[in-house]
């Protein structure tokens, strides 16, 4: 990586915007980041660095974003990629886990034999709000006898204290507090 891939803010990448995906939210979209080719190739290459430590087998990213995140950096990793994806959206054998949200449930899928007993497989998506699918994600994979060292994700809201849902390391590139 270069030094003014070093330099580049990310945060000068991320668009804020208000009342999306209803009143009262600020939506951080990654959208902008993803078509600087600069900007993203920064990003990628910085959380390689985060990620490389944990020394995973496997990438695993949470639809959809999560997908745009953990693809290109497995690749950058020399290493394969997960989905996991809500139900019914994978094709073959499967395994799930159902998880609780603010008002109800939701669940969380992936294909039976995508992870093997034992492998290392650090979780990413592009955002980590308020922990619950990044804590389904991390167990669901354990359900499937992963080990997982680390999760990941391009932007923290920390204000929503999601890290204190998950019960490994948590490396992020951007913190909001707002």
């Amino acid at each position: 990586m270069t030094d003014t891939q070093d330099e580049l803010d990310l945060r000068d990448h991320i668009r804020g915007i208000p009342d999306f995906p209803k009143p009262g939210i600020l939506f951080y979209d990654i959208s902008t980041l993803l078509r600087h080719g600069p900007a993203w190739r920064a990003a990628m290459a910085r959380l390689a660095r985060l990620i490389r430590p944990h020394k995973p087998d496997l990438l695993a990213g949470i639809e959809s974003r999560g997908f745009l995140v953990a693809a290109p950096l497995a690749l950058e990793l020399g290493l394969g990629f997960v989905m996991l994806r809500k139900p019914r959206k994978l094709p073959g054998a499967t395994v799930g886990l159902d998880y609780a949200l603010e008002y109800g449930t939701d669940r969380i899928e992936m294909q039976a034999d995508a992870v093997q007993p034992g492998q290392r497989v650090v979780l990413l998506d592009d955002l980590l709000a308020t922990g619950g699918t990044m804590a389904a994600g991390i167990g669901l994979l354990r359900q499937a006898g992963a080990e997982v060292p680390a999760v990941a994700a391009l932007i923290e809201l920390t204000f929503l204290k999601g890290r204190q849902k998950l019960d490994v390391p948590c490396e992020t590139l951007l913190q909001y507090d707002d």
